[in-house]
């Protein structure tokens, strides 16, 4: 299961018995789900809950009024649990929810690391060059620079983008750690259904990569 961050190369890096009934029976992967919401504790008097965002669309919560809630590790992970929003609001960074049926301290705290998560099909689309980190992770970056078409590994991670562009964490096929910037400059082809990203990289920067860790061992 993957936050719901985008990245955009053009832009800035965007990462109870009450509620029994709604158990979902479901078969899916952690892979089909996607990470709004992480719930640290109860926030105030009637049923509030504090998490941490997941996401860099908090809108979600106002614009769907029906989200899962999925245990913590070590609860029953093969079933969700539905709930309805009745209210949210940010605070601090974090966001303050409000499910329909969690009206006090006591059935807050029975949500306390639990997952609020949407199915993958239903996340926010995208505009332009947008693309989800959880899109891309996993996908083989293929060096076609100079009319080639060379395996440069595949991506496990995205750093998220300082003084200079997001970069992209690759894992080569000889197993060592690079890492390419995310720009529009070298995208070619981005094939999400194929987990395949084209990319006409400067000549050496793979490289010089090599080189550096080379001189640090």
């Amino acid at each position: 299961m993957m936050p719901e961050d985008r990245l955009n190369p053009n832009a800035p890096f965007l990462r109870p018995k009450s509620l029994s009934p709604g158990v979902l029976k479901v078969t899916a992967s952690l892979e089909d789900w996607v990470l709004l919401a992480h719930i640290v504790r109860p926030q105030g008097r009637n049923g509030e809950v504090l998490a941490d965002l997941f996401t860099d669309f908090p809108q979600h919560f106002a614009q769907r009024k029906s989200l899962c809630l999925r245990p913590p590790a070590g609860g029953l992970r093969e079933a969700l649990r539905e709930a309805k929003v009745e209210s949210h609001w940010l605070h601090k960074g974090r966001v303050v929810l409000k499910f329909a049926q969690v009206d006090s301290i006591a059935d807050a705290e029975t949500l306390r690391g639990f997952d609020v998560v949407v199915p993958r099909e239903e996340r926010i689309p995208l505009e332009g060059d947008a693309v989800y980190v959880s899109d891309l992770v996993g996908m083989k970056v293929i060096d076609v620079s100079g009319g080639g078409a060379v395996d440069a590994g595949e991506i496990t991670d995205v750093e998220p983008e300082g003084a200079g562009p997001a970069l992209l964490v690759v894992r080569s096929p000889a197993g060592e750690e690079l890492l390419i910037p995310f720009v529009r400059a070298y995208l070619r082809k981005t094939d999400i259904e194929g987990k395949r990203l084209e990319m006409d990289l400067p000549r050496g920067l793979l490289d010089l990569q090599d080189r550096a860790r080379e001189n640090v061992e």
